[in-house]
């Protein structure tokens, strides 16, 4: 006779968690077709138009995995935060803070070799988005200051702090509202330096992006510590009786994601902007990717492997979208509620996704329960 647990194994529930992500994105094309009917507009047409400008050549593919660079980036900094139980929403200003401190190694530092300035810039991003992680991390841990809130208002510092330094001591005095560009030969190489490629906007900041999502699987499931700030995301009361310092790695967490953040904004200067520049808000400069990291993580189920696939999808999405714009001559507040609708519905899934898992769970423990054999109870 097969135990209850066998029995109640899922046949369907664990595919339609997996691809619930999938569905949500479906339905949220779906009322996108709607919204397009409604303008008069073919949605056949429009979303064959957004395909064509993702995947449509060799240049479109190139647009979306660099669009997708930053994203994934951001999105594995994301499922280290989430794993260990505290949620970052600082990404825009990790990403800013990251790009600003590379842009200043890249103007101080002109007279070095490609091989030297590149290493330090995109480690000195690395660093500058690890302390503004690590900020709301020391106030979560120590100070009990709840970490949405803190990395909000963090994103507002970093993003009047770039505005002051690109119209002041970073300004380009040919172009205003922007820094100066940085050297010719501290660019990330792209593929036409590479022989028999034909010349496309994808840079090695790509190939850094995939190794780095590698690297945090591994950190996370096959390193102790790794195991420690898993252990302190599922339940930290039970961490503390362990004798796991959860202050320490609730700081970790935030600080980490703030790196790969901070690390997205030295690639996005080093390999595509080649300087910084400002429009008085965040999204001129990072294009909203410290925000839909956080949904190409979720897409992703939190996992750094998942989160490769789910980035290039989103990138995908926003090139496509923008290809649709030009194409259909819809507004662009189509694309914007377009990309919310989005949003809304791949992070909703997480919520039913969750409700299935305890559900099956309570199935689980409501069947053994009542196939317990008898006499097993103490008699009174």
């Amino acid at each position: 006779m097969k135990s209850s647990k066998q029995k109640i194994t899922p046949r369907y529930d664990r595919l339609f968690v997996i691809l619930m992500p999938l569905l949500a994105t479906l339905l949220a094309l779906a009322i996108g077709a709607v919204l397009l009917i409604s303008l008069g507009a073919d949605p056949i047409e429009g979303y064959s138009a957004m395909f064509q400008g993702a995947f449509g050549s060799k240049n479109a593919l190139a647009d979306t995995i660099v669009k997708a660079t930053p994203l994934l980036l951001v999105g594995v900094g994301i499922c280290i935060s989430f794993r260990g139980g505290v949620l970052n929403i600082g990404g825009e200003g990790q990403l800013i803070v990251g790009a600003i401190c590379a842009t200043y190694v890249g103007l101080a530092l002109p007279e070095l070799s490609f091989g030297a300035l590149v290493p330090i810039a995109m480690v000195a991003g690395f660093l500058g988005g690890a302390v503004w992680g690590g900020i709301p991390g020391v106030l979560k841990a120590y100070f009990n200051v709840n970490e949405i809130l803190s990395t909000i208002m963090l994103n507002a510092i970093a993003v009047q702090g770039m505005n002051y330094l690109l119209r002041g001591p970073l300004i380009d005095p040919v172009q205003l509202e922007a820094a100066s560009r940085i050297p010719q030969t501290a660019r990330l190489s792209r593929l036409y330096d590479l022989p028999r490629l034909i010349p496309t906007r994808l840079h090695a900041g790509a190939l850094l992006a995939v190794v780095a999502a590698v690297l945090v699987y591994i950190f996370l499931w096959r390193t102790t510590i790794g195991y420690r700030i898993r252990a302190v995301g599922l339940n930290m009361s039970a961490s503390r009786y362990a004798g796991i310092n959860v202050r320490h790695y609730i700081v970790l967490a935030l600080l980490l994601s703030g790196a790969l953040a901070g690390l997205a904004g030295a690639v996005q200067v080093y390999g595509v902007h080649h300087r910084m520049f400002t429009d008085g808000s965040a999204t001129g400069f990072t294009g909203s990717a410290g925000f839909n990291g956080i949904v190409a993580a979720l897409f992703g189920q939190l996992h750094p492997l998942g989160t490769i696939p789910a980035s290039f999808f989103f990138g995908a999405l926003i090139v496509g979208a923008n290809s649709m714009q030009r194409a259909m001559q819809i507004p662009s507040a189509l694309i914007i509620a377009l990309n919310g609708l989005l949003v809304v519905f791949v992070v909703s899934s997480e919520y039913f996704k969750r409700r299935l898992e305890k559900k099956r769970l309570i199935d689980i423990e409501s069947m053994e329960e009542t196939e317990k054999p008898a006499g097993t109870e103490v008699a009174a």
